[in-house]
């Protein structure tokens, strides 16, 4: 077959010489830089010079596993990944780099996670000596906040943690204070 000998002839070209033709007509190849856990693949095309002469700059992108480009939302890729294509970061990252990572927010999830039950349990305990209003109330929508001229000034720092949490004597307005329990 006349295929076959059109094959070897191609074979028979060195290897540079057809690089160096192809950079010249259509650049440099993308390089396979890094797969992440999803199977999406990250390429980067080096800087180059173009054809008239001019300096076009590195590209990187990334082929997604089972999307089309178009389809490619912030978020379905490891944020390294998503850094390095958009050059936040020089290097692409490692697999290690992005798992360990992973694991690291995955216990930053679970410890906010447990904290908050922990708050939850707190502050139910809390609801049930009367230390604290219940929550509902907590979204009455006023100036809480306002400062209250008494006796006992409540604390101004809202940040407090729940052992040393004061609460201020704020009435929900049309009640009078003869109802207090």
């Amino acid at each position: 077959g006349g295929s076959r000998g059109l094959s070897c002839a191609g074979m028979s070209w060195p290897r540079q010489v057809l690089r160096a033709l192809r950079l010249r007509l259509v650049g440099p190849a993308k390089e396979l830089v890094g797969t992440d856990q999803f199977g999406n693949k990250y390429y980067r095309v080096p800087e180059h010079e173009s054809r008239a002469g001019q300096m076009i700059p590195e590209r990187r992108f990334v082929e997604a596993v089972n999307r089309q480009p178009y389809q490619y939302e912030m978020g379905d890729f490891p944020t390294e990944w998503e850094a390095w294509i958009r050059k936040k970061r020089k290097d692409p990252p490692s697999i290690e780099e992005i798992l360990k990572n992973e694991n690291y927010r995955e216990e930053i999830k679970q410890k906010a996670k447990e904290v908050s039950e922990k708050d939850k349990l707190l502050q139910a305990s809390e609801y049930k000596e009367g230390l604290v209003a219940e929550p509902v109330r907590t979204q009455v929508k006023g100036h809480a906040s306002a400062p209250y001229y008494g006796k006992q000034e409540p604390s101004q720092d809202p940040t407090s943690t729940a052992s040393t949490f004061q609460p201020g004597s704020w009435v929900p307005p049309g009640s009078s204070s003869s109802h207090k329990k």
